[in-house]
């Protein structure tokens, strides 16, 4: 007994993890199946990654989930950035509650509601002005829509914590606001603006609800293509597709937490 309370922590530790994590090794491990079976482990094969390297359905909606995820997430921290400068820097404004509102909203707001709204405004405008046509662009627009607010947030609490007498020695020294901003702010907040653009990355290239709104006839993301073959039954190709998009992020993850731990360290005056 004075064991199990010695260890209650661990265990229910130990309980969380392998509930949020025993689902992806049995993916992994199932990626190399010899068979289609997904309950009995019949043998170590790749058959099922030279299957996924013939498919060029699943490539071409990397590459189309790939260039997505790039312009939305850029465009996503871009707006972000300015948003939070301005409830944070400029925190009195006429509607400023209003706008703080309409910029969190998506945060808590579902994704089918944002993915129906936007389809909805967007074939509003193509009848009006004859564009934009659904497909590519507009997927990267709803994406920006949706990876602003994350953004904001993560920005919001760097700049908050940032010490604003630096921008105001800059201003007494002669800088003007755009120089301040350029050349003080975005120095001081560049780990939060490339942890945003990691966030909003992430959530665009895995998303399904609001591509499945928005993109148009040839116009199928990834996360489009894993969703359809799922729902034809069971398909170890989408095992090794997985299995390869998650080493990807795990390895990104580990180089931002390496590059931020080095810039901790760098900053603290302590060798690297």
């Amino acid at each position: 007994m004075n064991w199990l309370q010695k260890h209650i922590g661990r265990l229910w530790m130990f309980g969380i993890y392998a509930f949020l994590y025993a689902p992806l090794l049995f993916l992994v491990v199932f990626s190399f199946n010899s068979t289609r079976q997904d309950s009995v482990f019949t043998g170590f094969s790749l058959r099922w990654y030279e299957a996924l390297a013939r498919d060029s359905r699943i490539a071409e909606g990397f590459f189309l989930s790939l260039k997505v995820a790039l312009i939305s997430a850029s465009m996503a921290v871009v707006l972000g950035t300015f948003a939070a400068y301005v409830l944070i820097r400029h925190p009195r404004f006429r509607g400023r509650g209003l706008f703080a509102g309409m910029v969190n909203a998506p945060l808590v707001m579902p994704e089918v509601i944002i993915g129906l709204s936007l389809l909805l405004l967007f074939v509003s405008v193509q009848r009006v002005m004859g564009w934009p046509e659904r497909g590519t662009l507009t997927v990267v627009l709803g994406h920006a829509l949706l990876g602003m607010a994350y953004a904001t947030v993560v920005i919001q609490a760097r700049l908050k914590e940032m010490d604003k007498s630096l921008e105001e020695a800059a201003m007494d020294l002669g800088c003007r606001p755009g120089q301040v901003f350029f050349l003080v702010t975005l120095p001081n907040i560049s780990q939060s603006l490339l942890a945003a653009w990691l966030l909003t990355f992430t959530l665009s290239f895995d998303d399904v609800v609001v591509s499945e709104f928005l993109s148009g006839p040839g116009v199928t993301t990834l996360p489009q293509v894993i969703f359809s073959y799922a729902r034809r039954g069971v398909n170890p190709s989408i095992y090794a597709a997985a299995t390869l998009l998650m080493a990807t992020v795990t390895i990104a993850v580990v180089i931002f937490g390496i590059y931020t731990a080095r810039q901790a360290r760098r900053k603290a005056g302590q060798p690297e």
